[in-house]
């Protein structure tokens, strides 16, 4: 049944409302996994005489791929940490060469050096596919993505930790003795469109508009990004009543190194050690982040007293069927924190989530619980509005039968979704042709129809481009975003600065809303630039909304 003033998604029923800003009736966000923009476009060229930010055009290396006359500008420095949590700690030399980029996936030998590649690469950016490595098969490593960890690699804008860090900091839980590292140089991998690399994706953005200067939202990994593009704010460790809690200690971020070891992070893993208390400096990791924040364009830390921030990767607070999820100790209490699906719903807006894998509710091993945003919220798992979280048959259904809902975030399982080690990206631009293929296929959803193609975070991969400022919790780096539309600007390179926050303030413009909540970072404004420098805002903290992607008088 229908709840008064909650929009549902039922068969037959209207999908698009006709109250919008633009001619845009149907939003499709298409969220991959773990590239930023160098990783992908690296070498990419655009139309007319645009520029680009990107590897080739910082001469940082060259068309086929080889290290080109300002390679050094990516040369990745040593350092040293042994006793506090630095985002900037003293450099002591530079690499020669590269460690060897490591496996780390079920190439054999496992966690070894990985034999496809030469073990003397230069010190800089490498092109990951080669004779060794085609395109359609490059299962690789890894690269390490975590909170503290990204704030190290990015230096504070000078990008050159992105190696040292991914080879001291461990992600071990707390070990100690610390358990063995396998990263070696899997950070500064880059595909080369040039030479026949993500072709689809090339494709998309000689032929629509790609964004060269969208960031993920936070630093770290794939859950508190997710989140960010539901919500614009970040989840916190609660009673499930939206009353802050303080977690357990093995819950909770520490970043300082372990006695006896350069920059061996004391607490950081993928089960322990994933929630911060940003607003009290002298917890671990906290000051050094807050000192970088204060010391660059003021931006406030957006950190509530007295709460334990979200920084990594928690399982939502919910099953699939609505009951709350105690599988693990390592699972966000429900969220009382609004959504995007909730401000949209009370205005009447149809929406869905739609997770390859979720099976009605009862998803296979392959489905991404801490991809949907919504899966955390109890105003979504414990009402009606749990029917608007759908699986992939029902997309390709709604969009054949022009009952597509006006907001959509779609996300392929972890085999489609191009995460490095268990996905190709490859396989994450199969996904999206196939639904890229369906829009186009049926007019009345393809001519009022935005598709915005993006990716979680970049999952520690190098990128050159400037990260502002925005909170505590980011920005992070670049990541490759694409519009994917009849109104976007047609072989467009935007560099209006974005992040995942952007998702949220353009639905919320195109639909007349307003943001959700009085701390959530669609609040901010859109930037103000130079001229002279169209990519770092004047006005910042300050982000995008994506309408300048597109062109609505355009024919």
């Amino acid at each position: 049944m229908l709840v008064a003033g909650l929009a549902m998604n039922l068969p037959g029923q209207a999908s698009e409302s006709s109250q919008t800003a633009t001619p845009i009736k149907h939003v499709i966000v298409i969220i991959g996994e773990n590239h930023t923009f160098d990783n992908v476009f690296a070498t990419y060229v655009p139309k007319g005489h645009q520029t680009v930010w990107n590897l080739l055009a910082e001469g940082i290396v060259n068309a086929d791929g080889t290290p080109g006359p300002n390679f050094a500008k990516a040369m990745q420095r040593t350092a040293t940490d042994t006793t506090t949590y630095q985002l900037s700690p003293a450099q002591t030399g530079a690499y020669g060469t590269l460690p060897p980029p490591n496996t780390t996936t079920g190439f054999a030998p496992f966690n070894s050096p990985d034999a496809r590649y030469p073990s003397n690469l230069p010190n800089g950016p490498y092109q990951i596919t080669n004779q060794n490595v085609p395109y359609d098969a490059a299962f690789v490593g890894d690269p390490i993505h975590r909170f503290y960890q990204m704030w190290q690699q990015v230096d504070g804008g000078k990008n050159d930790l992105f190696v040292w860090t991914a080879n001291t900091s461990g992600r071990d839980n707390g070990a100690n003795p610390p358990a063995p590292i396998f990263q070696g140089g899997l950070a500064m991998g880059f595909y080369n469109v040039q030479q026949g690399d993500a072709p689809f994706l090339k494709q998309w953005a000689d032929q629509y508009a790609l964004a060269d200067n969208y960031h993920q939202a936070a630093m770290g990994g794939t859950g508190v990004n997710h989140v960010m593009l539901g919500s614009a704010d970040d989840v916190f460790y609660s009673d499930g009543h939206g009353n802050p809690l303080v977690p357990p200690s093995n819950q909770i971020e520490n970043p300082n190194p372990k006695p006896g070891t350069n920059n061996n992070f004391t607490q950081d893993g993928y089960a322990g050690g994933s929630y911060s208390n940003c607003s009290d400096a002298t917890q671990p990791g906290v000051s050094a982040v807050e000192t970088y924040l204060a010391a660059t364009n003021k931006a406030n830390p957006d950190c509530a007293a007295g709460h334990y921030y979200l920084l990594n990767n928690y399982g939502p607070g919910y099953n699939g069927d609505g009951t709350i999820n105690t599988s693990s100790q390592f699972v966000v209490p429900p969220s009382a924190m609004p959504t995007i699906g909730d401000e949209l719903s009370a205005k009447g807006v149809t929406w869905g989530y739609f997770g390859e894998g979720w099976d009605n509710g009862r998803p296979d091993p392959a489905y991404c619980p801490i991809c949907n945003p919504f899966q955390y919220a109890t105003s979504i798992m414990t009402t009606p509005l749990r029917s608007n979280i759908h699986g992939m048959p029902e997309l390709f259904t709604d969009i054949a039968n022009n009952t597509l809902p006006a907001v959509s975030y779609v996300k392929p399982n972890g085999l489609n979704d191009g995460h490095p080690a268990s996905s190709q990206l490859a396989a994450f631009e199969d996904y999206t042709q196939n639904v890229v293929n369906a829009v186009k296929a049926n007019p009345r959803v393809w001519n009022d129809t935005a598709i915005i193609v993006t990716m979680d975070e970049g999952g520690g991969y190098y990128d050159s481009g400037y990260v502002q400022p925005v909170s505590f919790f980011g920005d992070g780096t670049r990541i490759p975003t694409i519009a994917i539309s009849p109104f976007a600007r047609h072989g467009f390179i935007d560099h209006t600065y974005y992040d995942h926050v952007s998702v949220v303030k353009f639905i919320e413009k195109n639909w007349g809303l307003q943001p959700l909540s009085g701390r959530s970072l669609d609040r901010l404004p859109d930037p103000i630039v130079k001229s002279s420098n169209p990519y770092v805002p004047i006005n910042g903290p300050a982000v995008g909304d994506l309408m300048n992607l597109f062109n609505f008088d355009q024919d």
